[in-house]
């Protein structure tokens, strides 16, 4: 669904992504855009860093971590050297990937020219991305399930629709990029590659619908679980274009935000009414 996630640097960017980042492959869904924590530092150098990079892979894989807590534990402990391995060299291509995009654009980039740079050969590439548009997209594969985690773990007594309400308003306050409401320039520069590339845009409905099935499942399943989970998707789709079409067109976060607040609890209201208050409609034939 909309909503976002884990931290992954590309050359000094960090990516927050809405719904932990998987690995193995880029099949993944989720909302909106990848966000920025940090600044970037020379994408133009970005061609050489992403060969350096998975050179550190190994040594990377295998540094000690620091020590897990107690809630922690039980996943960490499945985590093999393999896997984290296989993640770091995930990362490691799209981080190449994705700084060569931002710098030329998506269409100017080759996926033999992202191999080269990773120092990979195109079919191992090609095992870790199914498709070009997976390279810059597949962030979002970490928040493929957001939703449903978010209502898989609400708490006792709350609804599934306030448990996701209370959720986009806690992203909007902490200027989540998955929310729209980002005026990171790095952000921006990655919203515009996104809305600006046709097949890209195209492959995030791809993603968008697979958040939607995650949903309707932690919803009970079912048609009436189908239909809530794609209104509830469309709706944090829409908010989080509106805020980031204000700030693309030169507003500031701050600015934005009381309005972004106000949009949806409106939105949320109407997604409790339904699309007519009760009583509307009657007598018609």
């Amino acid at each position: 669904m909309l909503v976002t996630s884990t931290p992954a640097e590309v050359k000094g960017v960090r990516f927050m992504v809405m719904s932990g980042e998987k690995a193995g492959g880029g099949n993944g869904n989720g909302s909106v855009a990848g966000a920025v924590e940090e600044g970037r530092a020379g994408v133009s150098a970005s061609a050489q860093v992403p060969a350096s990079a998975l050179a550190r892979v190994s040594a990377q894989a295998q540094a000690p971590t620091p020590a897990p807590t107690q809630a922690q534990a039980p996943t960490q402990a499945r985590v093999s050297l393999r896997e984290r391995k296989k993640q770091l060299t995930y990362r490691a291509i799209s981080d190449a990937a994705v700084a060569m995009f931002l710098e030329r654009g998506f269409d100017k980039v080759s996926v033999a020219e992202v191999a080269a740079a990773a120092d990979i050969s195109k079919p191992t590439l090609f095992r870790y991305f199914p498709a070009k548009e997976d390279l810059a997209l597949h962030r979002f594969a970490d928040r493929e399930d957001e939703a449903a985690r978010v209502v898989g773990g609400r708490a006792p007594g709350a609804s599934p629709l306030e448990a996701l309400r209370r959720h986009f308003l806690a992203g909007l306050d902490r200027r989540d990029p998955a929310t729209g409401l980002c005026d990171a320039p790095q952000v921006l520069a990655f919203h515009r590659l996104l809305y600006g590339t046709p097949s890209l845009v195209a492959r995030l409905y791809a993603y968008q619908g697979r958040s939607e099935a995650a949903l309707a499942r932690a919803l009970g399943g079912g048609v009436s679980a189908r239909l809530a989970a794609g209104q509830v998707i469309a709706v944090l789709r829409i908010l989080a274009e509106e805020n980031w079409r204000r700030i693309d067109a030169g507003e500031s976060a701050d600015r934005v935000y009381a309005g972004a607040v106000q949009a949806a609890e409106d939105a949320f209201v109407q997604l409790r009414s339904g699309l007519e208050p009760e009583g509307r409609g009657e007598g018609r034939g």
